[in-house]
């Protein structure tokens, strides 16, 4: 998810003054034309096409003349006659790499439509190909790690030292990219793309945290905005305290979702046919791994992480209940460590990924600065939803020792643009359903594409005709869908049906996963 929850600590935190961040939105005037891009094919199977360059940007926007980084681009060229310019695409995060994400939409949408556009992918600053890279503690995430559920205030004292450690590493090994890794900095970055292209204005696709990343950049740059397609839209009232206190409560709705789809296949996974005494054997499970690793490297947070993916996407139901049953049924632990091995266990970019996300969302906004709040607010929300609140605050808490100032969240309210295309499934557990509802009053001319009972993160080119089909037709011709005014959709398409069990296999994800980065924590 984006990791959720807030993040703030008596004992030493910082978060100290509020920095404005947004000039006005008319400000920005073109930098100077730059040498034009050098593309080079970094063809990769799936996507042939598929060409790379680097990019040097500020690393402080506001002293162009400073140090510089780069920033690693890809794209896929158009092959129609005419062009309709470039269309950048970002697969959320914070901190998701997105150069294949060209060749993915490319490849995704109707070959007439991709072949008007030059599809341009890019990893934002301090993630993958860009450099410098932020890892701020290699093996943060190493299993097994301590139970995310405090049991007493020791063990809350000892994750909170933890989460202090993490944001000490950030700073001795980063502090001074730190002050520079923020949602306005990636969006001033996405307007030297567009200089470099040679472009007056862009179009834009962005999931997940990249609608707040769009939002931002239509706020500063309007009239470099040609058209924008939102897809999984983050609550931009929500920055980012607030939105994680939400995901945590969506989060085990999903669950409980997940639960009941494991009752009705009783038959198929030997686990019960009440809902409810199906979760209590999965949270039985959670209590024996807390003592009792599974091989020695899934326990009870490891298992969080392990069936999180689960509520970004229902494709994951069929191997993870397979594994719940194989544990619960019969003391079988290896497909339960297949899973987590293929769909949670950290690795080099997964260290990356949550360096940035975390540098980005403890700067973007203020958390609060006293942890007596944290640990009011996730014990509360905990004894609601208690799938994941605690995992989710813990993968925050860093933001509680911040060693920069927090910005103020940028207001993305905007009339300056032309129709914008929002799209927003109502179950969604990563950006809840009233986020999408507040942007689209946000966003004034936006329309809303809502998928009617669907609770999977992303909704478009993921198999979803209804959708495809809107989206393919904004981007062709600019149309958009016009309601009735009678409720907050402008056009309603139907929920894929849910999957079928399916016998235990070596853990593949779900088809489009590409798409979206959503293991562990992230917009």
């Amino acid at each position: 998810m984006q990791k959720r929850a807030g993040v703030l600590i008596a004992t030493g935190a910082l978060i100290a003054g509020a920095v404005s961040a947004v000039p006005s939105a008319a400000e920005p005037s073109a930098p100077e034309p730059r040498t034009p891009l050098k593309w080079s094919g970094c063809a990769t199977e799936k996507y042939p096409k598929l060409e790379c360059a680097s990019l040097r940007v500020p690393l402080d926007h506001a002293e162009p003349g400073g140090e510089q980084i780069t920033l690693a681009l890809s794209r896929i060229r158009h092959t129609s006659r005419t062009s309709q310019g470039p269309l950048l695409v970002n697969p959320g995060g914070p901190g998701a790499s997105g150069r294949t994400l060209a060749g993915y939409v490319a490849a995704s949408l109707p070959a007439k439509v991709a072949a008007q556009y030059d599809v341009v992918g890019f990893d934002p600053r301090g993630v993958g190909a860009s450099r410098p890279v932020l890892d701020c503690k290699p093996g943060h995430f190493k299993p097994v790690r301590p139970d995310s559920v405090p049991r007493d205030q020791r063990e809350e004292r000892s994750r909170l030292a933890r989460a202090a450690s993490f944001a000490r590493a950030c700073a001795d090994k980063h502090g001074r990219l730190l002050p520079h890794i923020d949602t306005v900095s990636a969006a001033r970055d996405m307007d030297a793309v567009r200089d470099a292209l040679g472009a007056e204005r862009i179009s834009y696709f962005g999931y997940s945290y990249g609608t707040y990343l769009g939002a931002v950049y239509a706020k500063l740059f309007p009239q470099r905005v040609r058209r924008a397609v939102l897809d999984s839209v983050v609550d931009p009232h929500g920055v980012w305290y607030d939105a994680n206190l939400s995901q945590d409560l969506a989060f085990d709705a999903r669950h409980k979702a997940f639960m009941a789809w494991v009752a009705k296949h009783d038959a198929a996974y030997r686990l019960g046919t009440d809902p409810a005494k199906v979760e209590a054997r999965w949270y039985a499970m959670r209590a024996a791994l807390r003592e009792k690793p599974a091989g020695g490297k899934v326990g009870a947070t490891e298992l969080e992480d392990t069936f999180l993916p689960g509520g970004y996407h229902n494709g994951y139901w069929p191997m993870l209940a397979a594994a719940f049953s194989a544990y619960a049924n019969e003391k079988d632990t290896a497909p339960l460590v297949d899973v987590y091995e293929a769909v949670a266990e950290a690795d080099a970019e997964a260290d990356n990924g949550y360096s940035v996300y975390t540098a980005v969302e403890c700067r973007d906004a203020r958390w609060p600065s006293w942890w007596g709040t944290w640990h009011r607010d996730n014990w509360a929300v905990h004894a609601k939803a208690p799938f994941s609140t605690w995992n989710n605050a813990w993968y925050n808490a860093p933001c509680a020792f911040w060693p920069v100032p927090s910005l103020t969240p940028v207001d993305v309210a905007n009339d300056a643009l032309p129709p914008v295309l929002l799209f927003q499934a109502t179950e969604d557990a990563a950006t809840p359903y009233e986020g999408a509802v507040t942007a689209h009053r946000l966003l004034r001319g936006s329309r809303l594409v809502v998928e009617q009972g669907g609770g999977n993160h992303g909704v478009t080119l993921r198999g979803n005709a209804c959708a495809d089909r809107l989206l393919a037709r904004y981007l062709d011709t600019g149309e958009v869908p016009r309601g009735d005014g009678r409720s907050e959709a402008d056009a309603v398409c139907p929920a894929a049906p849910e999957p079928k069990p399916r016998a235990a296999t070596r853990a593949a994800p779900p088809a489009a996963h590409g798409v979206l980065s959503v293991a562990r924590r992230g917009d």
